[in-house]
């Protein structure tokens, strides 16, 4: 006890130098809301040392001035890294005339190590919370913003839903005559290309529906192949298959069984297939899609593959998100859709590109 006490009485007279000199070598801003505090927080720092340098205190003691210190550092707005930077520098500046004082080495070794397990303990409290609080503010912040984006969806859904069902009317009722045209005239010119863009309008419509949750409840579920599902929309896109001149390589094997909307499943893969094909628009030949479908522990797997441009990584993240898009004509609701589908059906949708391809990754429960 004696060569504590020693210790106390040499740094009780030394106090103000070595407040000084760390205070003169410490990382602080001029903007710094808190930096009146920062010579008041060291000199409650050292009220601790001195502690324990008697005796260890308990991790509560420590925390406590931990977690003060760093919810200041965050009003502050200080990084991280300058603040554990100024309590290592306090921890040197110490230590050095520490080392400076009568004590034999011998006397002094146990106390500096139970200060260095003091300092460390400081700095875990203090950067646990300083962590603790960014992540707070920060979920605080995607709350707000997903707030705000459901009220603008809620809005959009509101606007389009009633509009897409005014518009709806005088459009199925377009398609009627036309296919009523083509029974009566089969050879008439351009009735197919009309048929086509009618039915691709009537996709549009049925996407701002989805968006709107106007129409997704109520549809009843089955147990389908998914071959089947390609080969009932291979008609349908085969205008644009022709226009664009793209190899389509169907892998999809027999068997390959799910449960769930066949229709949802189909207005999904219409949705890549149609992206991937209007992609492949920018290279000059050799335009493919391949489709490989495979199952793998109770999961079906489907892969759609393009060759065509690669998107950048920093637009991965968000290709999924509404009204993102990369169309000049484009709504940015078809992959925000596709997305929801496949979580309706407890599956997931994601994305991979590099130089060579471009690969959409459809994950869903097997039967």
């Amino acid at each position: 006890m004696i060569a504590q006490n020693q210790l106390i009485d040499y740094l009780d007279q030394n106090l103000d130098e070595y407040l000084t000199i760390w205070k003169q070598r410490i990382r602080i801003s001029d903007d710094d809301i808190y930096k009146d505090k920062v010579v008041a927080n060291g000199k409650l720092m050292y009220e601790l040392v001195r502690r324990n340098i008697v005796e260890p205190i308990g991790d509560e003691k420590i925390a406590e001035l931990a977690k003060k210190v760093a919810k200041q550092r965050v009003e502050a707005n200080i990084n991280i890294g300058d603040f554990i930077y100024n309590v290592n520098l306090g921890r040197s500046v110490l230590f050095n005339h520490m080392t400076n004082s009568d004590l034999s080495s011998n006397d002094l070794q146990p106390i500096l190590e139970s200060l260095n397990e003091l300092f460390d303990k400081f700095a875990y409290h203090a950067v646990t919370e300083y962590t603790k609080i960014k992540h707070d503010e920060l979920q605080e912040k995607i709350s707000y913003i997903d707030e705000t984006h459901q009220e603008k969806l809620s809005i959009l859904g509101q606007m389009s839903s009633s509009f897409v069902h005014e518009f709806r009317n005088p459009l199925t009722a377009i398609m009627g005559f036309v296919a009523i045209l083509r029974k009566e005239n089969p050879e008439m010119k351009y009735l197919d290309v009309i048929d086509h863009e009618l039915k691709q309008l009537n996709f549009r419509i049925s996407q701002f529906l989805h968006v709107s949750k106007k129409e997704i409840d109520g549809v009843e579920e089955e147990e389908f192949e998914l071959s089947d599902v390609f080969n009932d929309m291979i008609d349908f896109i085969y205008p644009s298959v022709v226009d664009v001149d793209v190899h389509i390589l169907n892998n999809i094997p027999k068997g390959l069984r799910i449960f769930g909307q066949k229709d949802k499943i189909r207005q999904v893969l219409l949705n890549i297939v149609m992206n991937s094909i209007d992609a492949l628009k920018e290279i000059k030949k050799n335009r493919t899609i391949e489709l490989i479908g495979e199952k793998k522990k109770g999961e079906m797997m489907l892969h759609i593959t393009n060759n065509g441009p690669v998107i950048p990584e920093k637009k991965l993240d968000t290709i999924f998100e509404p009204f993102y898009t990369t169309k000049e004509l484009g709504t940015g609701i078809g992959l925000y859709v596709c997305q929801k589908i496949i979580q309706n059906h407890k599956g997931q949708i994601s994305c991979k590109s590099s130089e060579k391809e471009t690969t959409f990754t459809i994950t869903l429960p097997a039967v």
